[in-house]
């Protein structure tokens, strides 16, 4: 993945939870509590950074938590 689609991620991943008006303790606690996916707040950060790449359960779940499809945010 290049920088620059590394970016893009980065920014459709936040602008979605922004849409929702969740902070990133939100999207974990609904993750938790919506998929039974337990991450750290710090994770979920890394992955909004590009830093780290979510197992396809996790990427699922959040793609589903922001009801779009995946590849819009992990492509």
């Amino acid at each position: 993945v290049g920088r620059c689609e590394m970016t893009q991620r980065r920014h459709n991943l936040i602008a979605l939870r922004k849409e929702k008006n969740l902070t990133q303790k939100e999207v974990v606690e609904l993750l938790s509590k919506n998929f039974g996916i337990v991450i750290t707040e710090s994770y979920y950060g890394m992955i909004e950074n590009g830093v780290r790449t979510p197992s396809l359960k996790i990427g699922l779940a959040i793609a589903q938590l922001f009801n779009v499809n995946p590849n819009e945010i992990f492509r």
